[in-house]
């Protein structure tokens, strides 16, 4: 698969429209909707974080966001360093790693080369047990 237009939401690039969010929707799911009307292009890592860890758009979505782990490991969303590289290797389910090998290497690249003195104990710890699957 290519790399998404980052002009093109993901609305657009699934050609699947959700619409509006229920309207007793939480926050989440409000936000999920909104973020996936936004240009991909224009998702920060929170918007990556948040829509990766809803296992939302993982085919558009995970390449995007490994694109910002391997310039920033610790690329941060609304929690904590490390959030979105975090949510990637435990949301993203093993078997889309499976049917993605280039994507898998890519993200174990970027969690080899942690520093455990620079990085939040558990996702060093998180990072160093994807590794081992």
């Amino acid at each position: 698969m290519s790399e998404p237009d980052p002009s093109r939401s993901l609305e657009e690039i699934e050609d699947e429209r959700w619409g509006d969010p229920p309207a007793d929707a939480t926050r989440l799911v409000t936000t999920a909707y909104a973020l996936r009307k936004r240009p991909v292009g224009a998702l920060d890592a929170e918007g990556l974080r948040l829509l990766i860890s809803q296992q939302i758009g993982l085919d558009t979505l995970v390449p995007v966001a490994l694109d910002q782990v391997e310039q920033d490991p610790l690329a941060e969303g609304d929690f904590y360093a490390g959030d979105l590289l975090d949510a990637l290797i435990r949301r993203v389910p093993d078997s889309y790693w499976q049917a993605h090998e280039d994507q898998r290497t890519r993200v174990r690249t970027v969690a080899q080369a942690l520093d455990p003195d620079e990085t939040f104990d558990a996702l060093y710890n998180r990072a160093t047990e994807f590794l081992r699957r």
